[in-house]
């Protein structure tokens, strides 16, 4: 086995014949919520002041090993049959990602201020969701959510509706007594989305006998609007991982003949 495919099959999860993550991937692991605990940290001024240096040494070191464990994976890349050449896994969303953080934080070594420090800052701390990578519960929950788009786009345009309607019968209830509040649709909105989500700041409320009776029905309507989707991904989650586990048991027949040898 050559240099390359040892590599590969340390570095890429589906090359991987025994089961869990490799020792280099669980290095990665570590690199990974290592950069992102740093990059959290140093918004905190108190840390951070005095400590800029040491700050942005540590963070261009992490950043050097994954941008060192990016280049491996492009080079080793060829060994998976999902890809036709370095140049297919380059252009994958998750290596255009991989690659945007690295240039990106990389950058601010040369100036860390405005807007790029807070891109850098963003990226650096969503970098943990390449941990999704290594974990088949997220391959089980991405595809429960691909097997229930069809009724979650129905409850996502069901949601839109009602905040349209809700947002127009505060204007027209609560408008001319409430302006800077309910004084158009745009406006009413803030509180409808509010309202609908359970989550009521109690900055803006109707003061009206009806505009009252509208926030009740879209307060009440706003509890089955959180649970419709709720009740679609539980069921989604729940088939995703049965398939999942009936899958395993059929890769590991050795399983099923002891489960049939105890019964």
């Amino acid at each position: 086995m050559s240099v390359r495919s040892m590599l590969a099959r340390q570095l890429d999860p589906a090359l991987r014949e025994a089961p869990g993550l490799s020792p280099a991937n669980w290095a990665v692991c570590g690199l990974i919520v290592a950069a992102m605990l740093v990059a959290v940290l140093e918004t905190e001024p108190a840390l951070r002041t005095g400590r800029e240096t040491l700050f942005l040494a540590v963070e261009i070191g992490l950043t050097g090993l994954l941008a060192l464990e990016y280049a491996v994976r492009v080079w080793v890349s060829v060994e998976n049959p999902a890809y036709d050449g370095r140049l297919a896994y380059v252009r994958s969303p998750a290596a255009v990602f991989d690659l945007l953080t690295i240039l990106v934080v990389l950058a601010t070594a040369f100036g860390t201020e405005g807007f790029l420090l807070r891109l850098a800052m963003l990226l650096r701390v969503l970098r943990i969701a390449r941990l999704g990578r290594f974990s088949k519960a997220f391959d089980a929950v991405a595809a429960a959510v691909a097997s229930r788009s069809t009724e979650l786009g129905l409850s996502v345009a069901f949601a839109g509706l009602l905040l349209l309607v809700s947002s127009a019968m505060l204007y027209l209830v609560e408008g001319a007594v409430q302006p800077e509040s309910f004084g158009s649709i745009p406006r009413a909105m803030w509180w409808s989305v509010a309202t609908l989500t359970t989550v009521g700041y109690g900055d803006v409320f109707p003061v009206t006998a009806l505009g009252r009776v509208f926030a009740a029905l879209t307060a009440i309507t706003g509890i089955g609007l959180i649970a419709m989707p709720t009740g679609i991904l539980a069921s989604a989650f729940s088939d995703a991982f049965q398939a999942q586990r009936a899958a395993a048991e059929r890769q590991d027949p050795g399983t099923e003949t002891s489960e049939r040898a105890e019964s």
